[in-house]
């Protein structure tokens, strides 16, 4: 299972119009003033912060700066890697580039982590919203520069827009397909304007892209793969890297907006620096000699019974759990629908019931996980139960393209006897795969041509093998050839681009109000052909492009979380996605030499960013 990725025009089908209609008229427009400049935007109106806020509350503007923080990155976007890296752009599909570079480059806006969906300006001071909501201002700062001394201008957001969406990262460029134009009006003055088809919240989405040097990209091509990091205005800038082994992100010593309400208490650490480890063993390693400092502990076995060395026996290292933020969660695997024998759902579903999630947490896990059911998980954007009448409103119309058991009960994962072979289970897989055609011979199961049905899991660490073997086993047993691939991350990485695999694990985490363009990247049928997006099943279904459509036209909270939890029952009901399992914490290893901040804030937990550096604690471990 891939760790967490983070947070992206769509077909709209002609029956779905008139149930869109209670969302279409105002759209958010009745929760945000429009046609006055605004120091900061939330999807239902609400600003925690004042305009000239001195800073976040979950920020420590008292904390000491200075020291080198190494530590494994969680989670990670764009086309970024934790095994390797050949590419310093991080915004385009192709390569492998290191997590956190977006940590030199500035956003319009940047988002608020103890809010669910706020933004405030950070390059631009303000924000003005036409009435018609297919226009919008950003005033930059005259202040904001380059690492290299020279002014980012409008000039340089316009052409970031327009690169973007000819070019970028699809996460980047699926936002900006409804845009018609990114112009600058004078040196400060950025005006965006989108044809009208957009999301209410796609301004959300784009408001945080990173502002890229027009000058320098003139002299690189955008679409390179390149070892030579771009010019970036963030609080950080690359500093030595070996490819594919390190990389430090060195404070930027000149950095324009260290005094800014949304910048300050915030990134302390004079240098951040992060190791690659082919090996999950040898990363493990690594942090116990103290070469890295933090670290999230993925694997069960591992919490449960690898911390048992010297530093933790003298308490230098400390395990310690932090509360999940507020947001919600998918861990799932998907089977590649662009293959035709897997695009029955009963055959999605035949799979689903080899997995004995009760057998693999009591003997895998130590009980560690709890059972995932939902896209959505941890979040009340989760379907439960019968569909409310307010969902029914928005399902019926759509009746035609959907499965009849998205009218019921909220489809669940089936719960095994615990003995790691329910037969009961693995019959009813076997029938399912017989009614979609596949008959037994000679212990396995074929087609009318004598093919086997084959079934390839693809996973890019050895630790994986443990987890699903008794999966395949199980597989295996009603006659399904399956196997498992274990590839080096380079070779994962291209064919998650190019969608090349039978099965597939993915987590991420979505913002707290996903946008619909962050839906859209995941769900959306048009996603399915973008290479790069994270639509891994292939999934082409009007009635949900309809309803990552209705999502971005909820005009309150109430409506918004009704739109995500029909699209829920849809998804869960297709089988495109199988949950597996997730964990309620943030299981935390680290050298006890840091100061932070309790508790942590709901809605993002980076502490590269909010943690610091204890000088009296790091010299009583012999780190200081």
């Amino acid at each position: 299972m891939r760790g967490p990725r983070l947070p992206r025009r769509e077909f709209l089908a002609l029956s779905a119009a008139a149930l869109a209609s209670p969302f279409l008229a105002a759209r958010v427009r009745a929760a945000v003033p429009t046609s006055v400049p605004l120091h900061g935007i939330s999807t239902f109106g609400e600003l925690k912060y004042p305009k000239d806020f001195d800073h976040f509350d979950y920020a420590s503007p008292d904390a000491p700066q200075g020291g080198t923080f190494a530590f494994q990155p969680p989670n990670w976007v764009l086309n970024q890697s934790v095994d390797t890296f050949n590419t310093l752009n991080t915004f385009v599909p192709r390569g492998d580039a290191p997590p956190r570079m977006e940590l030199c480059h500035d956003g319009l806006m940047t988002r608020s982590l103890d809010e669910p969906d706020s933004f405030y300006g950070l390059l631009a001071e303000t924000i003005t919203i036409a009435p018609d909501w297919n226009s919008f201002a950003f005033r930059l700062r005259p202040e904001a520069r380059f690492h290299d001394g020279s002014p980012v201008t409008a000039q340089d957001a316009a052409f970031t827009f327009n690169i973007l969406k000819e070019k970028g990262h699809p996460q980047l460029s699926l936002p900006l397909s409804d845009m018609v134009e990114a112009v600058a009006e004078g040196d400060h003055d950025l005006r965006v304007t989108f044809d009208g088809n957009q999301s209410p919240q796609t301004v959300f989405a784009v408001a945080t892209y990173p502002v890229l040097s027009q000058a320098w990209f003139a002299d690189h091509p955008f679409d390179a793969s390149q070892l030579r990091a771009p010019l970036g205005c963030g609080p950080y800038k690359v500093g030595r890297f070996d490819a594919g082994r390190y990389i430090e992100y060195e404070k930027a010593p000149d950095y324009w907006g260290r005094e800014l309400g949304v910048n300050r208490g915030l990134n302390h650490f004079g240098r951040i620096r992060i190791e690659f480890f082919r090996q999950r063993q040898a990363a493990f390693e690594a942090f116990k000699k103290g070469d890295i400092h933090y670290r999230e502990e993925f694997t069960s076995q591992d919490w449960a019974t690898g911390y048992d060395f010297p530093a933790v026996r003298e308490k230098k290292v400390v395990q310690k759990l932090f509360p999940s933020e507020l947001r919600p969660t998918m861990q799932a695997w998907a089977m590649n629908q662009r293959r035709e024998r897997f695009r029955d759902p009963r055959i999605r579903e035949a799979v689903t019931l080899c997995f004995d999630f009760e057998w693999t947490n009591r003997n895998l896990f130590y009980r560690s996980y709890e059972r995932s059911q939902s896209c959505f998980e941890k979040s009340d954007f989760k379907a439960e139960g019968m569909p409310s009448a307010e969902e029914l409103a928005l399902l019926e119309p759509l009746r035609a393209d959907i499965p009849e058991a998205a009218f019921g009960e909220a489809v669940v994962q089936p719960v095994s006897d615990g003995s790691g072979r329910d037969r009961k289970l693995l019959r009813r897989a076997r029938e399912l795969m017989i009614e979609c055609g596949w008959r037994p011979q000679g212990g396995r199961l074929v087609n009318d041509a004598g093919e086997a049905f084959r079934l390839e899991f693809m996973i890019d660490a050895e630790v994986f093998v443990r987890v699903y073997s008794p999966f395949i086993d199980n597989l295996r047993a009603i006659g399904i050839d399956a196997s498992l691939r274990l590839v080096d991350a380079a070779q994962y990485q291209a064919r998650m681009v190019d969608f090349d695999f039978d099965m597939i694990g993915l987590a991420q985490s979505f913002s707290g109000t996903p946008t619909r363009d962050q839906l859209a990247d995941t769900f959306h049928s048009r996603a399915a052909k973008a290479h790069g997006s994270r639509n891994y099943p292939g999934t082409q279904n009007p009635a949900i492009d309809a309803l990552i459509d209705i999502t971005g036209k909820a005009q309150t909270r109430s409506e918004f979380v009704t739109a995500i939890r029909a699209l829920d029952r849809v998804l869960r009901a297709r089988r495109d996605w199988i949950p597996n399992w997730y964990s309620p914490n943030h299981r935390s290893a680290f050298w006890d030499m840091f100061g932070y901040k309790e508790p942590k804030p709901d809605y993002g937990f980076p502490v590269e960013q909010l943690w610091w550096i204890d000088q009296e604690k790091a010299k009583a471990i012999g780190k200081g």
